[in-house]
């Protein structure tokens, strides 16, 4: 089969496709026609190995999984011993961020990742963006504890974990406030932001208003900026470590405050999440947004792309 392979960390010259093994689904597993995987911010940093301590996960001297693509969509194609719930010619989405392999023709789930049905709803690009942007958002949404009539501020409405937060929290009953480039503003209102600002006319940590949530899911502010729109117990979350490597220490100093708080939650991976975000978009109130599409002898082009930062929403990758 096909795959995109690297066996050091660095640049996306460090990729390269060419032939690998078709993996053995062992038991309980499903073997997977890839139709569609992504790049995002986690192939992106498991492939260069920074920060540091994405090496204790990835490997300390040498990637441990050589083929990555943590989430995907595709056909079963062989079911191991003791598999449940799926068959031969079932159409599903998967996300696993411990053993990866989504950057080939073929991929096996292992028990630590996600996987469910595709909804009739997506077509495979779309449906290959399903999961990991909208766990992340799942995940952070569900630790600060907001839902119907919150108040919440989404910072980067475009990217994957941004553009699918602000449609969770719609749907949850939450309004949603969203910042965004000015190019994007229609887009933006579009998924479900009752109002769009342009961070390029307007500081959104000069607003009166004040917010059960700011959600910086570009990890572009901090905690002691945002603190002036927070209400008195808000949060702030980030999904970035912050300019010193300051988000998780505050996490941990601002967790027993019976104040304005600090969220920096480690996601992990659950299959009812799956199912929560299937069921979603299969109701029509979740729709991955996908920027743009390349072969996977391209996908050194697609990583490059990735990391301007100006990608909207997932860069899907065809095997």
């Amino acid at each position: 089969m096909k795959a995109a392979v690297n066996t050091r960390y660095g640049p996306p010259s460090v990729v390269s496709v060419r032939d690998a093994p078709v993996p053995v689904p062992g038991p309980g597993q499903l073997l997977i026609q890839v139709h569609a995987t992504t790049v995002n911010r986690t192939d992106s940093g498991f492939r260069k190995g920074t920060p540091p301590i994405v090496r204790l996960f990835a490997g300390l001297r040498h990637p441990r999984n050589p083929i990555l693509g943590c989430e995907y969509a595709g056909e079963v194609v062989e079911v191991g011993p003791g598999s449940t719930g799926f068959a031969v010619g079932d159409a599903v989405v998967g996300y696993n961020d411990a053993h990866f392999g989504g950057h080939a023709e073929f991929v096996v789930t292992t028990p630590r990742g996600m996987v469910t049905h595709k909804p009739s709803t997506l077509d495979f690009p779309h449906a290959a963006a399903l999961l990991e942007g909208a766990h992340y958002s799942l995940f952070y949404i569900r630790a600060a504890g907001v839902g119907e009539g919150s108040k919440v501020l989404v910072n980067g409405g475009t990217g994957a974990i941004g553009s699918a937060a602000m449609q969770i929290l719609a749907a949850m009953g939450a309004d949603v406030t969203a910042v965004c480039r000015t190019e994007h503003l229609d887009l933006v209102r579009g998924l479900g932001a009752s109002r769009v600002l342009s961070y390029e006319a307007d500081d959104f940590t000069e607003l009166d208003e004040r917010f059960d949530l700011v959600f910086d899911a570009v990890g572009k502010r901090t905690f002691a900026q945002c603190r002036r729109v927070l209400t008195p117990t808000g949060f702030y979350a980030s999904t970035e470590l912050g300019p010193k490597a300051q988000n998780p220490a505050l996490a941990v100093t601002t967790r027993w405050s019976k104040g304005q708080r600090m969220l920096f939650p480690i996601p992990s991976t659950r299959q009812a999440d799956a199912e929560y975000l299937r069921d979603l978009a299969e109701s029509g109130r979740f729709t991955p947004l996908v920027d743009r599409s390349y072969p996977i002898e391209d996908i050194r082009e697609a990583y490059d792309y990735v990391e301007t930062g100006e990608k909207v929403g997932t860069v899907v990758v065809l095997p």
